[in-house]
């Protein structure tokens, strides 16, 4: 393949020009003829060339271009797509301490690789059918029992299995909101979800964060004032925050809506760093008037894409209908059998162990080293990898975030997660991505110019 591409490339070989024939080309290059073959049969998958039955082999009449990747647009707003742009478009030698996953490396991947072994031996339907509608009943199951565990009774039928966390979100909206309906966030919040609302063309209402939660006197304030459908929100390791609920916030918040009719969606994604729960909604109201949603992106794999939400049955019947309307199906049977294996493996609750330990280690460290440049963070998390921190002398966090992008370093200003864009000396790094000394260095650097 690669000498009939250089041949190719240099014009040895011109455009809709034959081809060798099988048997000579293997004959010249002393190889099988099977070899020569299958070369051919890639290259013309490859569109390079192609064959025509009874003449042979010939080269592509136009050629296709080279590939190339597209550099992310560094130039653009810093608005809440920036962070996700610049994280996911980077190139290998990009440094992401703005990013939100862990490092490929933190990852449970040899349970993963021995999901992906135990798959090669599954049926031929697993492969290449359509998967059941609610999605994997094994996964399902499973989901079913971790909550049984937490004091949530909701059977596989009031779980419904998506493609990712953000598409949890996105049917949620679909099913639950019109435009110009009123949704409260938090503020700062994940940004993601300011994007999301946005899409949908609902008003969006932010309700101040604290360690303990939303406040509760502004977010009684916004339910009578607004009166929003839905408010959405992280009550475990809050996104970028850091902060947890308290029992005595969970209750207000449960009460205030419940009066004023407003429905949770309660994001779980960070649930499993902390090392030991802290009050949930969900499990507070039983699914009544709260929707739990989440993903395996954060602890499992961000490449196998994986959500799921539990709700009460008669809205699962009706997001089912959307899922359908909208995927015609949640996410591949196949990625679901991966989870799956992945997640009743032995190892993974040891790999989460050891995952929670490194990351409290780290955690430490990096709050230690950005204390020294004078960066503070607003509070010490229960768990996960985010830390929301103070930048000093009041420097704009926007500016710094566009100044580290022309140094090949992704940070993630505090404003992008405010509502209100009351946050613009505020800065998320993620621990696990602050190995590189590079990183310290630049900040040490610009703080000091």
């Amino acid at each position: 393949m690669d000498a009939i591409r250089r041949k190719v490339s240099t014009r040895e070989l011109a455009p809709a020009e034959k081809l060798p024939s099988i048997r000579g080309l293997a004959r010249s290059m002393q190889l099988s003829p099977s070899t020569v073959a299958e070369a051919y049969d890639r290259l013309v998958a490859e569109g390079l060339i192609h064959s025509r039955p009874g003449s042979g082999f010939y080269v592509a009449g136009s050629l296709p271009l080279a590939l190339s990747e597209v550099e992310p647009r560094s130039n653009r707003a810093v608005d809440p797509f920036w962070v996700s742009r610049q994280s996911l478009d980077g190139g290998a030698d990009m440094l992401r301490p703005g990013c939100g996953w862990l490092p490929a490396d933190w990852m449970a991947n040899p349970a993963i690789r021995r999901a992906m072994r135990r798959l090669t031996r599954s049926h031929d339907a697993l492969l290449s059918d359509y998967g059941p509608v609610r999605g994997s009943l094994a996964l399902r199951g499973l989901l079913a029992r971790q909550f049984a565990a937490e004091g949530i009774e909701a059977g596989p039928d009031q779980i419904l299995l998506t493609a990712s966390g953000t598409q949890a979100i996105d049917l949620v909206c679909r099913l639950l909101l019109q435009p110009g309906d009123t949704v409260l966030l938090d503020d700062p919040c994940y940004f993601n979800f300011q994007a999301l609302m946005r899409a949908h063309r609902v008003k969006i209402v932010g309700v101040a964060m604290t360690p303990t939660g939303p406040d509760p006197s502004a977010f009684a304030q916004a339910v009578k004032e607004h009166r929003p459908r839905l408010y959405v929100t992280n009550s475990a390791i809050h996104n970028p925050t850091g902060a947890s609920l308290s029992p005595q916030t969970a209750h207000r918040i449960l009460s205030l809506a419940a009066d004023h009719e407003v429905t949770i969606v309660e994001d779980d994604i960070f649930a499993d760093f902390e090392p030991e729960p802290s009050p949930r909604l969900a499990v507070l109201d039983g699914l009544s008037r709260v929707v739990r949603i989440g993903s395996f992106s954060k602890t499992l794999s961000a490449s196998i894409r994986c959500g799921y939400i539990a709700a009460r049955a008669d809205w699962i019947e009706g997001l089912i209908d959307l899922q359908i309307a909208t995927n015609f199906g949640g996410p591949s049977p196949v990625a679901a059998e991966i989870v799956h294996g992945a997640l009743a493996d032995g190892s993974y609750r040891k790999h989460l162990a050891g995952l929670r330990s490194r990351l409290a280690r780290r955690r430490r460290e990096v709050a230690r080293s950005l204390e020294e440049l004078g960066i503070r963070p607003f509070l010490e998390p229960r768990g996960g990898f985010y830390l929301w921190c103070r930048l000093p002398d009041g420097r704009d966090a926007g500016s710094l975030a566009r100044f580290a992008m022309a140094d090949g370093i992704v940070l993630a200003p505090g404003n992008v997660f405010s509502l209100g864009e009351t946050a613009p000396d505020r800065m998320r790094f993620n621990v696990a991505q602050m190995a590189d000394p590079r990183i310290g260095s630049w900040l040490r650097q610009a703080l000091e110019s």
